[in-house]
């Protein structure tokens, strides 16, 4: 299989697929290293669930966001989909529950086969509608899922308040959901929610790797025009992949619901659309469309997973802070990886003139400061915060000093 996911002569396991094995393994083993419990090393079934648990929910929007990205489009709203279609489910609970049942225990098997038809339905709505601002109205993806970015989850806020003042006559901005069959969801959620995972992870290599439909997704990622002219319905294949998008969106919201026992569409999955776009970068996906694989995506997405998880194992007080700039800085990373690849090949230079010359300096600077910052909250090496840094920062202003000095050697 190569780099775009279609079949080749010979089996083998991409370059870039094979790097993010070994980063997860370094991750893993340095992070139990540097981590003063160990936990990693002496409670590694404890540790296994969290990191499944959380990287099969990432990866289940992140494999959506991946066909988009594939197929040359952009899906924004991914993490208010989540919100989204866990308040349309919590809701439809409550409506097929008894009347003074605000913990909806009462819900039978109708009323939990329509909430969670009535989740899956909103995804494949709001895909449509995604569909349609693009190919009708023609906004550009990034306008057409940033509305929805905002107004999905004010959406689904105006519908709690709406729901619970009808069914119940108070207002509330959250369902409780304690149905026996999302308990039982809660207390399975590893194990389910990981087969969910692997069974669309699966499905979605057979669409993109042995399909007219995936030739056609990564044909309309590469050249949308040349697709156009070669017979390919541009537009609906455009519906399929929105549409797969915030259906897997759609679902992860149903398995975040019940493992929070709570639909609250104020603070459920924000920034999941980053991480999920994240996911799909490392793992191999090309923003530009037309590139990507789904077991690049799965990897993507266990390894950003275990790096957020490594973070808040290292850095005890505030992890959330550091964790929005490390994952952003891995994101960066990872495209400035693909980068260099193309630059190497079109014989671009990365640090031209005087400008290149000033950005070294300016990110050392940066990666050496980010380097004491997190230091100062590990406990393995507080104390020396500063040597840390400066040695991080020194190696960073080395390498790049070494990519500048070979490049005015090419140029030369």
């Amino acid at each position: 299989m190569n780099g775009t996911g279609t079949p080749t002569g010979g089996w083998r396991i991409p370059r870039h697929e094979l790097a993010l094995v070994g980063a997860i393994v370094l991750v893993y083993v340095v992070t139990g290293w540097l981590d003063p419990n160990h936990t990693y090393f002496g409670n590694w079934a404890e540790s296994r669930d969290i990191i499944l648990r959380n990287a099969s929910l990432l990866g289940i929007i992140a494999l959506g966001a991946a066909v988009v990205i594939i197929a040359g489009g952009i899906d924004l709203s991914a993490g208010s989909m989540v919100a989204f279609s866990a308040t349309t489910c919590g809701l439809l609970l409550a409506v097929f529950s008894d009347v003074d049942d605000r913990r909806l225990v009462t819900v039978g098997p109708l009323g939990i086969a329509a909430a969670i038809g009535g989740g899956l339905l909103s995804g494949l709505l709001v895909g449509t509608l995604h569909t349609w601002l693009i190919t009708a109205i023609r906004l550009p993806p990034f306008v057409a899922t940033l509305a929805t970015l905002v107004g999905l989850r004010s959406f689904a806020r105006a519908m709690c308040l709406f729901v619970t003042r009808e069914r119940w006559g108070s207002e509330s901005q959250q369902i409780n959901v304690n149905t026996p069959f999302f308990a039982w969801l809660k207390e399975h959620n590893v194990w389910i929610s990981t087969g969910a995972f692997l069974a669309i992870a699966f499905v979605t290599w057979l669409i993109l790797s042995r399909t007219v439909l995936g030739r056609h997704l990564y044909a309309l990622g590469g050249n949308e025009q040349a697709a156009r002219l070669s017979g390919v319905r541009t537009e609906n294949v455009k519906w399929f992949a929105y549409c797969f998008g915030s259906l897997t969106a759609a679902l992860a919201g149903i398995f975040l619901m019940a493992d929070s026992s709570v639909a609250q569409p104020g603070n459920l999955a924000r920034g999941y659309e980053l991480n999920a776009i994240a996911a799909a970068v490392v793992g191999g996906c090309s923003l530009q469309g037309g590139v990507g694989t789904v077991p690049g995506t799965v990897l993507g997405a266990l390894f950003l997973r275990l790096v957020i998880d490594a973070v808040s194992k290292l850095i005890k007080a505030s992890a959330d802070i550091y964790e929005g700039m490390i994952v952003g800085i891995i994101v960066a990373l990872a495209v400035t990886l693909t980068q260099v690849g193309l630059a190497a090949k079109g014989g671009r230079v990365l640090f031209p003139g005087v400008r290149g010359l000033a950005a070294i300096p300016a990110i050392a600077t940066f990666a050496g400061l980010l380097a004491m910052m997190g230091a100062a909250n590990v406990d393995a090496i507080k104390g020396r915060t500063a040597a840390f840094g400066l040695a991080a920062g020194g190696c960073v202003l080395a390498i790049l000093a070494a990519v500048r000095w070979l490049e005015s050697r090419r140029a030369s």
